[in-house]
């Protein structure tokens, strides 16, 4: 049991091919001599916190954060009293612009406990090294994620900052699902888009048409 939740069933192929095996077989080996972010029993963090059934949004991230102490299996989220990082930062901005919500703890579970899956397409890294496992597999496996989520018949809105993020709009093939793009909300971008995107509004204007209970952002 991987997850707890309906993904064991749905992700259980997946989990038996043979890149995942191979990918498995690596991550061992990584997490036995180098130091790798997330902790381990925390890698599939945010898929535990939200099931398959309960997902109606998706916020998707890149890889974790490779710094001591940050990652925590869920996209943009750090623990309860660490410095934000400065996306999150960039994210609060506009959350508190969009809705007047001033929110200062960068542990985004409980947005994870509400329906809002918050998923890298990358699920470890080397510590201080940046995309160090971006091309061990887990993008097979997080697009199967995604796809997933994408054929669902219940409405989800998927949240895309940067270009990493919106090039997965490929696999999202329900045409009823709700997609928001912009920049991504680092300093080196936000401001060409990102501010103003209105995505936490937007988001639960789409819920509640469809008769969904919208986000508590707070």
């Amino acid at each position: 049991m991987q997850f707890g939740n309906d993904w064991d069933a749905i992700m259980a192929e997946e989990m038996g091919k043979d890149y995942y095996l191979d990918l498995r077989r690596l991550l061992l080996k990584e997490y036995a001599h180098q130091r790798i972010f997330p902790e381990a029993q925390n890698i599939f963090r945010a898929m535990r916190l939200t099931s398959f059934g309960d997902t109606k949004v998706v916020i998707l991230g890149q890889d974790p954060y490779h710094g001591e102490g940050q990652a925590q299996g869920l996209s943009f989220s750090v623990p309860k009293g660490m410095k934000l990082p400065p996306s999150l930062v960039n994210i609060y901005k506009e959350l508190e612009e969009d809705m007047g919500i001033k929110r200062e703890d960068g542990d985004l579970t409980p947005w994870a406990k509400q329906g809002v899956l918050l998923l890298n397409t990358t699920l470890t890294v080397r510590s201080g090294q940046p995309l160090s496992h971006g091309k061990i597999g887990w993008e097979i496996f997080t697009d199967k994620v995604i796809q997933c989520i994408g054929n669902k018949k219940e409405p989800v809105v998927f949240i895309l900052w940067g270009a990493h993020a919106r090039g997965k709009k490929r696999l999202i093939h329900n045409k009823e699902h709700l997609i928001l793009e912009s920049p991504h909300p680092s300093p080196l971008s936000a401001y060409r888009g990102f501010f103003g995107c209105k995505c936490f509004s937007k988001t639960n204007d789409y819920l509640r048409k469809r008769g969904v209970a919208p986000i508590d952002w707070r």
